[in-house]
């Protein structure tokens, strides 16, 4: 992902991936509540990728796509068990969800859709910032 930078980068750049995740999860009850269910799934997509993605760099694993963040995620954390597998099923369900929200023809999130991955992403979110805590111990 990033080549050249210090421990002290790669700590800020993970500190500022997971404040996005955060931020990001934050606008979905708004865009729920206004209907907007095909961005509100796009924005749950994109709190876990930015979670996945400090992950992965706390960890100096590199990647260049959003496929490869999902490879990689599921290679060094939910096949070692570090990250449940329940919760790398989440990250793959909501990526898809997001894929077909953003790409396919006259598919329409529904807000069932919203509320169940919801809570799904906000563990995922949770887990990461877990592995992340126990790397700074």
């Amino acid at each position: 992902m990033k080549q050249g930078l210090t421990d002290e980068n790669y700590d800020a750049l993970v500190n500022y991936r997971m404040q996005r995740s955060h931020e990001t999860l934050a606008e979905v009850p708004f865009l729920k509540e206004q209907g907007f269910f095909n961005t509100a799934t796009n924005r749950l997509y994109y709190a876990c990728y930015y979670a996945a993605v400090a992950l992965l760099l706390k960890n100096r694993i590199t990647t260049e796509t959003h496929a490869g963040v999902k490879s990689k995620l599921g290679l060094h954390f939910v096949a070692t068990g570090r990250i449940s597998k329940e919760s790398g099923r989440a990250f793959t369900n909501i990526f898809d969800c997001r894929q077909r929200g953003d790409y396919d023809d006259y598919y329409y999130s529904s807000k069932e859709e919203v509320e169940e991955l919801y809570p799904k992403a906000k563990r995922f979110i949770e887990e990461v910032e877990a592995l992340l805590s126990n790397d700074k111990e």
